[in-house]
């Protein structure tokens, strides 16, 4: 009886860890993610950049575009756009992010703590 308990645990947590690698291996923290409709932003979450978030607007806005936009840090910072609203649009919207400003904060805490 005691036997097939602990297989039984020893089953379910290889379950569990094969879920988390499986499932949760290539997302870092969100930074922030906004979500357009129509070009309108109807839905967003976290701190983002005035500027970013008031071009994003107006190139979303123009377009009317139907997408997400979203900002993950996983040792550097990635932007992530819908795939669905073409090239030549996602390279605007990566234009106008501000990279530079997210390795200036990466710097400035890498000197706080050395």
């Amino acid at each position: 009886m005691a036997d097939t308990i602990i297989k039984i645990l020893i089953i379910a947590g290889l379950f569990f860890l094969a879920y988390k690698l499986i499932f949760s291996g290539s997302r870092g923290l969100t930074l922030f993610e906004m979500h357009f409709k129509d070009g309108k932003l109807n839905k967003h979450k976290g701190k983002i950049p005035e500027k970013f978030e008031r071009d994003c607007r107006a190139i979303a806005k123009s377009n009317k575009l139907t997408c997400t936009v979203r900002a993950e840090k996983s040792g550097d910072v990635r932007l992530h756009v819908s795939a669905n609203i073409g090239d030549n649009l996602i390279q605007q919207i990566r234009n106008q992010f501000p990279f530079e400003y997210y390795d200036k904060k990466q710097s400035d805490a890498s000197k706080l703590k050395g």
